[in-house]
């Protein structure tokens, strides 16, 4: 039934949301924190349901669904609940001297009615931490979350229903015919996460309208092991990198690059890394979490056709498990090189010198992250030859968890960015204002321009 939802109804709410932010209501700072707090009290009231239903759509334990979803939902809430009214007042800036007695300042004000789309992957974390900044910055939203996840979906829509109306925060189900009639319509901002072929189809839709957009996307992010790196400290971050969510991260470590001097090393450790972790069995493992679907074990399986697999490689289809797996003796041109792997699969490259890694990690896409193991001293090189979204010198994914940080992709693995400040930033319309008093009126600036000379001298 819920799929079934006729594009007059989503006309009809849209329609609603405009003329409820046409009403200014939202602009006022106090309804905004006083929004958020009511959605904190909802998240917190529903923890367990939240936490429950991640188990059933992708088995994530309750620990993995609280560190990865639910408490950094709730630490952006905090950190946006204590910061906007900070945030949200003129800011002012610098003026020179030629624009002398005016004042300058930037007004951030919200930019509209926003459409957030969110992916299968984190579906409450990468829902309501837009949603955040939406409610932060004074806009309306209107939610889509994935089919794939039918479970956590019903309870985000209880969360959302139960806490605001449809005027002001509207939840849509559905899939693809929804996600279509949504964005057939026109917003003021479309943020939209997932993969980045739906990115492009996405952006087509927002170019009929010129709307803005937030793409936070994904590609494969690089993970290069050198020669001076600890190995047995690499082995185990880039493991639990890796592993969160069963390799469905769009920050997971993608491929291995490592020094042919430590590779015996590493794959060595790694396999001993993994079994702290899950144990002899990772099936039978509380903590190790299973594949979305059928069609994505398929899809995994296909891409460990080639290679070496020197760990794992169990599949087991009914359970929509894949072992943590182990490819050595990749190439550049195999499958799994081609596309983001999203899945528990660690793909082995060598190198003999640190350039040829990143030669091969600049000749492709611009990455979402980018994950270095080798001496600190060598980070101020390594990042000038390199770009990414965000990046971890010596760790993997923690740069997320910092709100202080803006948080997002560049070139094919998206466009712009959030978390914290860039939340409220990424919905708002940063207003530059020059206000100019009465009581002079500098004759400079008129036409026949006089004092001309001596204006030049000071522009």
């Amino acid at each position: 039934m819920q799929n079934k939802i006729e594009q007059p109804s989503i006309e009809t709410v849209l329609n609603m949301q405009r003329l409820f932010f046409a009403s200014n209501t939202t602009k006022d700072i106090k309804y905004r924190i006083l929004q958020l707090k009511n959605l904190k009290k909802a998240i917190l009231k529903y923890e367990k349901e939240i936490a429950d239903a991640l188990w059933q759509d992708l088995r994530k334990s309750y620990q993995e669904a609280y560190l990865t979803e639910i408490s950094i939902v709730l630490g952006e809430l905090d950190f946006h609940i204590k910061k906007l009214k900070q945030w949200a007042k003129p800011h002012r800036v610098y003026t020179p001297i030629q624009l002398l007695p005016s004042r300058s300042r930037i007004y951030y004000e919200p930019l509209g009615v926003s459409l957030i789309i969110a992916p299968w992957n984190y579906p409450f974390h990468l829902l309501f931490a837009p949603l955040i900044g939406a409610i932060s910055s004074g806009c309306t939203a209107m939610l889509k979350s994935s089919p794939y996840t039918p479970n956590t979906s019903s309870v985000m829509e209880k969360i959302v229903k139960e806490t605001f109306e449809s005027h002001y925060i509207a939840y849509f189900n559905g899939g693809r015919e929804v996600n279509q009639m949504l964005l057939a319509q026109r917003y003021d901002l479309i943020f939209f996460t997932g993969s980045p072929t739906l990115g492009k189809i996405v952006m087509k839709y927002a170019a009929e309208h010129l709307t803005p957009m937030v793409l936070e996307l994904g590609g494969k992010s690089p993970c290069i092991v050198d020669e001076d790196a600890d190995i047995m400290v690499a082995a185990k971050r880039i493991a639990w990198g890796k592993l969160i969510n069963a390799g469905q991260t769009c920050i997971a470590p993608d491929y291995i690059f490592v020094n042919n001097r430590v590779k015996s090393k590493l794959l060595e450790e790694l396999p001993k890394a993994i079994t702290a972790f899950y144990g002899e069995d990772p099936q039978q493992s509380e903590f190790y979490p299973r594949i979305v679907n059928v069609q994505n074990v398929v899809r995994l399986q296909t891409l460990m056709q080639h290679g070496k697999i020197v760990f794992g490689g169990k599949i087991d289809s009914n359970d929509k498990y894949i072992a943590p797996t182990i490819i050595d003796e990749v190439q550049p041109d195999f499958p799994i090189m081609q596309d983001e792997i999203f899945g528990p699969l660690f793909p082995i490259l060598t190198f003999d010198k640190v350039d040829e890694a990143l030669d091969y990690v600049n000749a492709h896409e611009k990455p979402l992250a980018f994950y270095y193991f080798g001496k600190s001293s060598k980070t101020k090189e390594i990042l000038s030859k390199s770009t990414s979204g965000g990046a971890c010198i010596n760790d993997t994914l923690m740069h997320i968890a910092n709100h202080h940080m803006p948080f997002g992709g560049v070139g094919n693995s998206g466009m712009s960015q959030y978390h914290g400040f860039d939340s409220f930033k990424a919905f708002s319309n940063a207003r530059s204002v020059i206000i100019t008093p009465t009581w002079m009126d500098l004759p400079v600036k008129y036409v026949p321009f006089r004092y001309f000379n001596w204006v030049k001298k000071i522009l």
